[in-house]
């Protein structure tokens, strides 16, 4: 027993005195294409600081969560002088191509291609663009800068010329429009602290809806065009520790976003109206024992005004919130979706890990003009269990190819296979 005091006391004396200690150095060491002075920028401990290892924890989960770091480590030495503190990081490979497959809406083929470089000039900007065909063609944009200004301001650009065949769901009826939206955002971003983050940005949106074929449906304008502004908030709060494929923490999202219709909609004020978005997207992840990974996400999304149209905002969509389900088979002015699911890894050397994966997809959703009670009266509900697998690279950043096959439980259920890149949330 006396033995075990003397150990305590040793290591608490330890503990104050490298906590008494002042920061002497710091090195970052691992570094390839990120720039030494942009991690300098981001971390919080700094030379002739007094040593606080909490603070250096918080940077080691800061640097985790940049997409050009796939590992931070840390290493501390104490002298005479004080404490010399290295962080040492491995590097991700940022350039990423992407590939998803799908079937559009008339049958045919569909595909988008992208590229993005998200850690552009080794400072955390992300760059980059998409190409897809869905019956018709579309493209679009992006830029961002986090760290613009300061180590907690940046802002983002985007441009999206995007156009597609959109089914329309009246009760008993579905026809299909051409849809087109040409968007131009900027948006700024706001790191209140390590755990807070705001997004508050403007688009300008340009939309079209075109009747493809068939007879029109009584009531439902031919061709709708409009000019709108949008105007988007974001809140996140992010508390997650990361390691490699392993996530382990909370995340919630919560979007508001106004669409303000300005003109042009001549014909279809009634189904054009302006109206208030809201979404929240509440992400849990629990790691269990050593290959485990529970992940659970719980979306709620609800519209204020324009609940009559026909044309509404939340889609439900096998790449969006249901596997399994079909590729743009409904939409509605409210939804709640669980999506849960268990990933085990079953191989892992050195660059690669080999996931499995085991989930249970389910929502409802309020079909435009129905009550609010809609949602809970069992009429509109979707049940998808289903399983699938992923190839992991761990040096580069989002590099999980999945396939997961969702089986629908009920009444006019469908299955399906759902691929691609990037874990499903």
């Amino acid at each position: 027993m006396m033995k075990f005091y003397l150990c305590l006391i040793v290591a608490l004396s330890t503990f104050c005195g490298l906590h008494a200690q002042v920061v002497e150095s710091i090195e970052i060491e691992g570094l390839r294409r990120t720039k030494e002075s942009f991690l300098r920028k981001l971390i919080k401990v700094k030379r002739g600081m007094t040593y606080d290892s909490l603070l250096v924890d918080e940077d080691i989960d800061r640097l985790n969560r940049l997409p050009g770091i796939a590992k931070a480590r840390k290493e501390v030495q104490t002298s005479e002088g004080g404490v010399r503190l290295t962080y040492e990081v491995e590097e991700n490979f940022t350039i990423i191509p992407g590939l998803r497959i799908a079937t559009a809406n008339n049958g045919e083929f569909a595909y988008r291609i992208s590229l993005f470089e998200f850690n552009f000039l080794g400072n955390g900007q992300s760059l980059g663009g998409f190409y897809e065909r869905n019956v018709f063609d579309s493209y679009g944009f992006f830029w961002e800068h986090p760290f613009l200004f300061s180590d907690k301001l940046g802002i983002g650009l985007s441009y999206r010329n995007e156009t597609t065949q959109e089914p329309i769901f009246v009760p008993g009826q579905r026809k299909d429009y051409r849809f087109n939206a040409e968007t131009a955002e900027a948006y700024a971003i706001w790191s209140i602290d390590f755990k807070n983050e705001v997004e508050i940005g403007a688009s300008y949106v340009q939309e079209g809806y075109d009747f493809l074929d068939g007879e029109p449906i009584a009531g439902i304008p031919f061709a709708l065009e409009a000019n709108k502004l949008i105007y988007r908030g974001q809140y996140r709060y992010i508390d997650l520790d990361i390691d490699y494929q392993y996530f382990e923490g909370l995340t919630n999202e919560f979007t508001a976003q106004y669409n303000q219709f300005l003109s042009g909609n001549e014909g279809g004020e009634e189904f054009l109206r302006d109206f208030l978005a809201l979404r929240n997207d509440l992400i849990h992840y629990r790691k269990i024992k050593a290959r485990g990974n529970w992940a659970s996400r719980l979306r709620l999304a609800t519209i204020f005004g324009n609940e009559d149209s026909p044309f509404a905002p939340f889609t439900l969509d096998n790449q969006l919130n249901i596997r399994g389900v079909g590729n743009t088979v409904d939409r509605g002015i409210s939804a709640i979706v669980l999506n849960t699911e268990y990933r085990h890894t079953l191989y892992e050397k050195g660059w690669f890990a080999l996931q499995s994966n085991v989930f249970i997809d389910a929502g409802t959703w309020q079909n435009p003009g129905d009550e609010f009670s809609a949602l809970f009266d069992g009429s509109n509900v979707k049940f998808h269990p289903g399983v699938g697998v992923r190839f992991i690279h761990k040096r580069i950043f989002n590099a999980v190819f999945r396939l997961d096959y969702g089986v629908g439980i009920g009444e006019n259920a469908t299955n399906g296979i759902v691929f691609g890149i990037g874990q499903y949330f």
